[in-house]
């Protein structure tokens, strides 16, 4: 399927990486299993936030070193769906995931003060579409995707970017939240605008933006990093370089992009709005229970 049949196991599957997060999700399932009673405040972490953790690590690691890491540098559609995969959806379910104590266990002492700057929500609402912004800037993307350390480092600067962003929309720490949930729902609306613009650059766009989808040498010089072997190899194997693989047109391809990551983005925003505003709906509900439930044991004067 999409030519990856051409590539070896190493390509596809990136095994160093592939090892490093089953180390992270085995140390995760002990942290909340057997080793539980290490931690100050401890308590069962339910199944379903379990899943949620290790749905992310399945999903960080199909996305950033599994196959749809590699078909991300053939198609520019698949590049993006990486992009609303790792940074729209595995936030929150990493947040869920991971229980308050152990939150307050990693975050929760005196090294991390310096930095609490970042957890202002308005860095987080900005951070984030900034620095993704600013990544799918023609020049900038084709510039990073070309050079193995400022990709890998850029990469990282955008789940820790994703990860704050989306901490205030779901804080698992209660003690921790700075946002009442009228504000969260204005956080979720503004946030969706922000990356707006960036999206509609690039479907509207009359012409491809990215060498490294269009030009054959651009393309090698960046397989030359996720596939074993000589990277020209590929561009003597396969005339047009990434033309061989995709299905679309150049163009076609950045616009079916651009759509994926806002629908993405829309979809999974909907779902926020609706889960905090029903969260607000039953707190408020069981503020005006406990108050009428007063009410009622007093004994009226006669």
């Amino acid at each position: 399927m999409w030519g990856l049949e051409y590539f070896s196991f190493r390509d596809l599957w990136s095994p160093l990486f592939m090892a490093f997060m089953m180390a992270v999700a085995i140390l995760y399932t002990f942290a909340v299993g057997p080793w539980r009673e290490k931690f100050a405040g401890s308590e069962d972490v339910p199944f379903k936030r379990q899943f949620s953790f290790l749905l992310a690590i399945f999903l960080l690691y199909m996305t950033q070193g599994g196959p749809l890491s590699l078909l991300g540098h053939l198609m520019f559609s698949f590049h993006m769906t990486n992009m609303a995969i790792s940074y729209v959806i595995v936030p929150p379910l990493l947040l869920y995931g991971i229980p308050a104590w152990l939150w307050r266990w990693m975050f929760g002492r005196a090294f991390w003060r310096p930095l609490r700057f970042l957890m202002n929500p308005l860095v987080g609402l900005f951070m984030f579409n900034l620095v993704f912004s600013v990544y799918h800037m023609p020049g900038n993307h084709d510039y990073i995707m070309t050079h193995y350390s400022v990709h890998t480092a850029y990469y990282v600067l955008l789940l820790i970017s994703a990860m704050i962003m989306w901490w205030h929309i779901h804080c698992p720490v209660p003690e921790w939240a700075r946002l009442t949930p009228l504000w969260r729902l204005g956080y979720i609306f503004v946030n969706g605008l922000l990356l707006t613009p960036a999206c509609v650059l690039i479907i509207f766009a009359n012409t491809s933006l990215f060498s490294v989808y269009n030009d054959p040498e651009v393309w090698t010089k960046a397989m030359g990093y996720c596939v074993s072997g000589d990277p020209a190899a590929l561009l003597a194997k396969f005339e047009g370089g990434p033309a061989f693989f995709n299905l679309l047109s150049p163009r076609d391809d950045q616009q079916l992009g651009g759509i994926i990551m806002k629908l993405v983005q829309e979809f999974v925003n909907v779902g926020a709005l609706f889960v905090v505003f029903m969260g607000w709906y039953r707190s408020e509900r069981a503020k005006e229970d406990d108050v009428s439930g007063s009410e009622a044991t007093v004994a009226p004067v006669v």
